[in-house]
């Protein structure tokens, strides 16, 4: 072959040329693919707004190569329109929910939201089937599909609050670490399906789930789970914490605030303060015309009684308030 002939086929595109042109004999067309990062500032740019947004990831083959471009738009729930053939959606999810296909997995979780919204007793029949499937997703390495996955746990807080929480540990698990992770788009997701399930669920049923995370030996973790807690604890109210144990409760105080996180600690700082208020309260007797402090050295001996000296002396540090300035202020 002359010199010619190998130049000839070793062209180099000109700037500007199309890729859309046909190429070859065959006018074979090759698509433009754009390969977009997950991890890539674009991406988290477009993906963290808290409003609905169309995102383009690349949809990747059975062979790992990207094969194509497809949109994801992350829809909140308000936002989310009824399914228009209930029937059809509802007899394929679990095969969807399980596909390899991560866009069907997507379409999936999206009307996994919408009938815990539009059909609520509907989707409670396989409830225990659906949760093991978001789960799964929630452990997706395509953040499209994860991000899907949470919020759709989120609306299941929301539409089944305790009925879930035989099946709950493996979803508090993974939005624990997803919460956790440097994706920001899926952390902020993440986190406010934690409050979702602080809101929803049952804190006398929650705090015995959290409380194991609490001393997870990854701090990112045991400081989401602090945050959770504190959360929670206010909402059994005075009777319920008296229930729960306010010793118990002032003894997990005392150990986060010597996490290595500020999360954690300022977790245990806010539970503390509220235990404070919650036991001033409850030494408060009324008379006729005024409310009278029965001890006002109380919840000092209290701490002393029920905590280490040194713990105690932390604790009494974070909740120096005038008790006082508490008696009533707890709600």
């Amino acid at each position: 072959m002359s010199g010619k002939a190998l130049g000839d086929l070793n062209v180099h595109p000109a700037a500007g040329f199309d890729k859309s042109t046909a190429l070859g004999k065959g006018s074979l067309t090759k698509s433009y693919i754009e390969n977009i990062n997950d991890n890539g500032p674009e991406l988290q740019k477009k993906s963290s707004s808290p409003f609905s947004a169309p995102i383009n990831i690349g949809d990747a083959g059975s062979n790992g190569l990207e094969t194509g471009n497809t949109e994801v738009e992350y829809i909140e729930s308000e936002n989310l329109a009824d399914l228009p053939d209930v029937d059809a959606s509802f007899n394929t999810l679990l095969a969807r929910l399980d596909s390899k296909d991560w866009v069907s997995v997507c379409e999936a979780l999206n009307n996994v939201r919408q009938l815990s919204i539009y059909y609520r007793e509907r989707l409670l029949e396989i409830i225990g089937a659906v949760i093991p499937l978001i789960v799964k997703s929630l452990r997706s390495p395509r953040s499209a599909v994860c991000k899907t996955a949470i919020m759709a746990s989120a609306d299941i807080f929301k539409a089944y609050n305790d009925m879930v929480i035989d099946s709950f540990d493996p979803l508090l698990v993974q939005l624990l670490l997803k919460s956790s992770q440097d994706k920001r788009f899926v952390c902020e997701a993440a986190e406010a399906a934690l409050i979702a399930m602080t809101t929803w669920i049952s804190p006398m049923l929650l705090l015995p789930k959290l409380l194991p995370h609490l001393t997870n030996r990854n701090p990112r973790i045991r400081a989401k789970a602090s945050m959770c807690f504190s959360r929670s604890v206010p909402r059994l109210g005075m009777e319920g914490i008296r229930a729960y144990g306010i010793d118990k409760l002032i003894q997990i105080a005392a150990s986060q605030l010597s996490d290595q996180l500020p999360e954690s600690r300022e977790a245990a700082r806010t539970l503390a303060m509220q235990l404070q208020t919650i036991y001033v309260n409850s030494q408060v007797s009324p008379n006729e015309d005024s409310l009278e402090l029965v001890d006002a050295d109380s919840w000092e001996a209290f701490c002393h009684a029920k905590l280490t000296p040194l713990s105690a002396q932390a604790i009494l540090r974070v909740t120096s308030t005038p008790k006082e300035a508490l008696v009533l202020s707890f709600c």
